[in-house]
């Protein structure tokens, strides 16, 4: 199995903290570098991350981060980083053969959420989501956040920012077969802009979207200065495995 980090975005919410969102450091280590140790320790045999904006200067990091991992780190690089982010999945895609986990480079996760995603593929389904049921929980930003909500199977019925009813929360990470890609593109031939969100949607109308709740494990998207904040205080403790690799 792979791992694909989408790493593509300017990242303006960061720019106070770091001109690099990807290699922004948390508690001394980079967020792209979690993300890479997480996918392996998670069972990937290979990291393809999705470049775009400075996508050189960020590429040249990709061999001392695959050295310190352990790990293959491959760089694939999308046309348009300026499009959504459905288009750096196509991207991403092209480099895989077969399954693989879904990350975005500024969500981090305790050990659990991605060990366990990694178990949930079945004939029944094109993608599974890891999904939260605490949609109150103070370290979302429900302005930022993406919202589910799920039928009677555990399956997503609807998905989107600015949905009216939802009972959990995206977590930001995926186990891809490649039907998530097949229904990215048919989204964009519908004329949709190609978000990640329309192609989990059209998969979601075919009943082929399922979720996977993380029953309580910790997780944060650092998107803007008061999670990284949060991520600064929390990670060292959430994520002792890493830690302890990367900073003895």
């Amino acid at each position: 199995m792979d791992a694909l980090i989408i790493a593509a975005g300017f990242g303006s919410r960061l720019r106070d903290i770091s001109d690099s969102k990807p290699m922004t450091p948390v508690a001394g280590v980079p967020l792209l570098e979690l993300g890479i140790r997480q996918a392996k320790a998670a069972g990937a045999a290979r990291v393809v991350v999705v470049t775009g904006h400075e996508a050189e200067r960020l590429e040249s990091a990709f061999s001392g981060l695959a050295d310190r991992a352990g790990i293959a780190v491959v760089a694939q690089r999308v046309a348009d980083w300026s499009k959504p982010n459905g288009w750096s999945v196509l991207a991403g895609a092209d480099a895989i053969a077969g399954d693989y986990l879904l990350m975005m480079s500024d969500h981090i996760f305790s050990a659990p959420i991605l060990s366990g995603l990694a178990q949930q593929g079945g004939p029944d389904r094109g993608v599974t989501l890891a999904v939260d049921q605490r949609t109150a929980d103070p370290q979302i930003d429900p302005d930022d956040a993406t919202w589910v909500e799920r039928d009677e199977r555990g399956f997503i019925r609807a998905i989107g920012k600015t949905i009216a009813t939802y009972d959990a929360v995206d977590c930001g990470a995926f186990l891809c077969t490649p039907e998530l890609a097949v229904a990215i593109r048919a989204a964009i031939a519908q004329g949709k802009a190609g978000s990640l969100s329309e192609g989990m949607q059209l998969l979601a109308d075919q009943g082929r979207a399922a979720t996977w709740e993380v029953g309580g494990a910790w997780w944060l998207d650092v998107d803007d200065p008061r999670a990284h904040q949060l991520a600064e205080q929390q990670a060292p403790r959430e994520l002792p495995e890493i830690y302890a690799a990367t900073l003895s």
